[in-house]
């Protein structure tokens, strides 16, 4: 991420397209931790994209257009990103399901327990 950068009020063309890319490795790296059913890790990688999103947008307001060559990088890495995200939810949602059924099971047991004393 930019660090100093982030904190200052605009950002070049250049830097609004890094963030994206770094965006699109973070995403990268969520996609492994997801694939490797690293939950931990993928949670910890979901909160580095949040902080890089926050950065564009206490910018966003601030920039000048991006020129022809920024517009096709920014374009490039949001395709990139979306496609892993498209895989990581492919990935996550049967663990979501396992994970929702679990809870419903859970819920079930207490509510037969209280009403037959168990």
């Amino acid at each position: 991420m930019m660090g100093a950068q982030a904190m200052n009020s605009t950002m070049s063309g250049q830097d609004v397209v890094s963030v994206y890319e770094a965006m699109v490795g973070i995403t990268d790296q969520m996609l492994a931790a997801a694939d490797a059913s690293d939950w931990d890790r993928l949670a910890q990688l979901e909160h580095q994209c949040a902080a890089c999103v926050r950065q564009l947008k206490a910018s966003e307001a601030l920039n000048q257009p991006l020129g022809a060559p920024e517009r096709a990088k920014k374009a490039h890495a949001i395709r990139r990103m979306l496609d892993s995200d498209r895989k990581i939810r492919d990935l996550t949602q049967p663990w979501m399901a396992r994970l929702s059924a679990m809870i419903s099971n859970k819920t079930v047991e207490r509510r037969i327990a209280r009403a037959y004393g168990v």
